[in-house]
């Protein structure tokens, strides 16, 4: 067979075809690393927006709103007073702190389920907090520290001075 017959691919067909290989596999490459570094980027952050206390019968009403601005679903697990933490499952809720009869000695309770608060990213939502009267050395005037403690480990604190 003489060699000058033989057929073969032009050197610039044989660049084109290796270039519109790379490109695509890079194409495809960087679409799989997206896809992966989304899944571990994702991050809890919550924002404590707004946060005061008022008067209530016997008490102060703390109200917190919350906004998660972060990627990941948030769920605030606890919430503590002065480094105290609230007992959400003792059947010492907001509407037990309501009612004067049913609260004992506790003095303090949450609008918080004992399941937890969950706020998907860009969700809000409000936490009441009722804190009677009675309960330690509080008066009017007094700051008192709020820690929303959340189940990624997180803990976001708000200053809240008692009207």
């Amino acid at each position: 067979m003489n060699p000058k017959t033989r057929k073969a691919v032009s050197p610039v067909i044989a660049t084109v075809i290796l270039v519109a290989v790379a490109i695509t596999v890079s194409v495809g490459v960087s679409y799989w690393m997206g896809g992966i570094s989304a899944q571990y980027t994702q991050f809890e952050k919550v924002e404590i927006q707004t946060g005061y206390a008022q008067v209530a019968a016997g008490g102060w009403e703390v109200t917190l709103t919350l906004k998660n601005s972060g990627s990941a679903t948030s769920t605030i697990t606890q919430v503590f007073v002065n480094e105290v933490p609230l007992n959400m499952t003792a059947g010492y809720g907001y509407a037990d702190m309501l009612d004067f009869t049913t609260t004992g000695t506790e003095g303090i309770g949450t609008s918080m389920p004992a399941t937890g608060a969950t706020m998907t990213a860009g969700d809000s939502a409000t936490v009441k907090i009722f804190i009677t009267n009675t309960y330690s050395t509080l008066t009017a005037g007094t700051t008192v520290n709020v820690k929303l403690h959340s189940a990624g480990g997180m803990d976001y604190i708000k200053l809240i001075r008692l009207t």
